[in-house]
């Protein structure tokens, strides 16, 4: 079955520990049951998160993201079919909030919006050279 790799951006509404904790949690169990995978980078400023798995099911989780008032401002950046997962052995894995990635000015300044597809995806490649594999 064809895999979809879908990358989007958002500001968060009331972020916090308990909130992080809890799209966490609800995304780890909801995508195990849909077969998807991927990454959350989650900043008080930032989220950018990769979905991959089958098309159907990484749409309807993207429609309820789009739906989720903990989200303002949700911008697609990547969607296109993929070969394989870059984290197929995660359900959610997740960024630290002291994410490495562009700063706070860059954000602010349209770095998510001028960013390329292959710009994005290599933020998660790098996430994936990097880490421990676990669940």
């Amino acid at each position: 079955m064809p895999l979809l790799q879908l990358v989007y951006a958002s500001r968060p509404f009331g972020f916090d520990a308990a909130v992080l904790i809890d799209i966490l949690f609800k995304a780890r169990a909801n995508n195990a049951a849909a077969e998807v995978t991927g990454c959350l980078i989650c900043r008080d400023d930032l989220y950018l998160q990769l979905l991959e798995g089958p098309a159907d099911e990484v749409e309807a989780i993207y429609a309820k993201i789009k739906a989720d008032d903990r989200h303002v401002e949700v911008t697609e950046l990547v969607k296109q079919p993929a070969d394989k997962r870059m984290f197929g052995a995660w359900a959610m894995r997740d960024d630290p909030v002291q994410s490495w990635m562009w700063t706070r000015d860059q954000v602010n300044q349209g770095a998510v919006n001028t960013a390329s597809p292959s710009d994005v995806l290599r933020i998660f490649e790098l996430l994936v050279e990097r880490a421990p594999h676990s669940g």
